[in-house]
């Protein structure tokens, strides 16, 4: 049987949501029918961005719970105006949201999304999976990444030489790396660290804008390279080489305080491709059948100048290449993701493994709110 899934995918960067609809079988095919970002409108971001920075450990959800469901409300009620106008052209599909990340701590065994499944059944009458984190973060894991599985799907339907690495910059960056076909779950994944989350909010901060469009900002400034070497530094002994995942707030700008935009904005992305190479390379000393190409997607494949500074920095010989190149479009590969793992809950297959998150067994993950 085959569904037709809406995946909606709000990320880290709290500026909107992805949409995705979907016909696939929750195994080995898939069918894009149509896709749509939506904005977020202003006083949903402001309030995204407020709270983040608010909440940095887990009592912090209590103390500000007020206000976490009232913006988790408001997001609900944004996600079912999205569903009304897909139904436009879709009548009968099931939606899988992810929600927005308020807090993450893998430590802590806690992974907060906001967004309401049974308001949002309510007000659409529509099939809902959400909360794909919990049950993989009871079995062991820790939460994310969770696009794994489909990430496979995309290298098997593509017929990609394998083994591949997909690098997902978006808040935070991610990568996968797919060594067989569907049929095995030899699968790694793990979050680098920060992707475009520290240059987001340096820019939000210092000026009107919400992000470093191409990078011109970063193009036009000068690195600091005395601040670049010790937070590169600090960085390297405070972070925690084992973690699986991140949350924004495990890092932080304060480094570059007393820069202007662009020299800011060149400092953070310089750190945070340098970041993000280290750690492919260190990967690539560590696996036995080394990749040779790399397929980006994510917001951040449109910064010009990160994407410059990474390719740099790489010692091996590797490709990188833009995942639209296979003519996938890179800015939805998540919220596809999630259109494929709603499809997946209710078929009772598993959507997170022990080299993905972390997690014991291999995972199901979602919980399910239909009539």
């Amino acid at each position: 049987k085959k569904y037709t899934s809406l995946g909606l995918m709000s990320g880290t960067s709290g500026d909107g949501v992805d949409a995705s609809i979907i016909c696939s079988d929750g195994k080995n095919e898939i069918q894009v029918l149509k896709e749509r970002y939506y904005d977020y409108d202003d006083d949903i971001y402001r309030e995204i961005h407020s709270l983040k920075e608010k909440i940095f450990k887990s009592n912090d959800l209590k103390i500000y719970s007020k206000e976490i469901l009232e913006l988790e409300r408001k997001i609900t009620l944004f996600l079912a105006k999205i569903i009304s106008e897909f139904e436009i052209d879709f009548n009968d599909f099931i939606v899988g949201f992810h929600g927005q990340t308020i807090y993450h701590n893998p430590k802590e065994k806690i992974s907060d999304q906001l967004g309401d499944g049974n308001l949002l059944h309510q007000l659409t009458n529509k099939k809902i999976i959400f909360n794909f984190r919990k049950n993989d973060i009871l079995n062991g894991g820790e939460g994310a990444p969770l696009t794994p599985i489909f990430h496979q799907l995309i290298a098997t339907q593509k017929k990609f030489d394998l083994p591949v690495c997909i690098l997902n910059i978006g808040g935070i960056s991610n990568i996968t790396i797919i060594k067989e076909p569907l049929g095995s779950y030899n699968l790694f994944s793990k979050d680098l660290g920060p992707g475009n989350c520290l240059i987001d909010t340096w820019v939000r901060k210092n000026s009107n804008y919400k992000f470093d469009i191409d990078g011109k900002l970063a193009a036009s400034g000068k690195i600091n390279e005395v601040i670049l070497e010790q937070a590169q530094n600090l960085f390297t002994n405070r972070i925690d080489k084992n973690q699986i995942s991140f949350d924004i707030n495990d890092f932080d700008i304060s480094f570059i305080r007393g820069l202007n935009l662009e020299d800011g904005a060149a400092t953070l992305t310089t750190f945070t491709a340098n970041i993000i190479s280290e750690e492919l390379i260190l990967l690539q000393q560590n696996i036995q059948k080394k990749f040779s190409r790399i397929l980006i997607c994510g917001g951040g494949r449109k910064n010009k100048v990160l994407l410059d500074r990474i390719k740099k920095n790489l010692i091996y010989d590797i490709k990188i290449q833009l995942i639209d190149d296979y003519n996938i479009n890179g800015d939805f590969v998540e919220s596809q993701a999630f259109a494929y793992l709603a499809i997946r809950s209710i078929l009772n297959l598993p959507i997170s493994f022990p080299s993905t998150t972390g997690c014991e067994i291999p995972s199901i993950g979602g919980e399910i709110i239909e009539n």
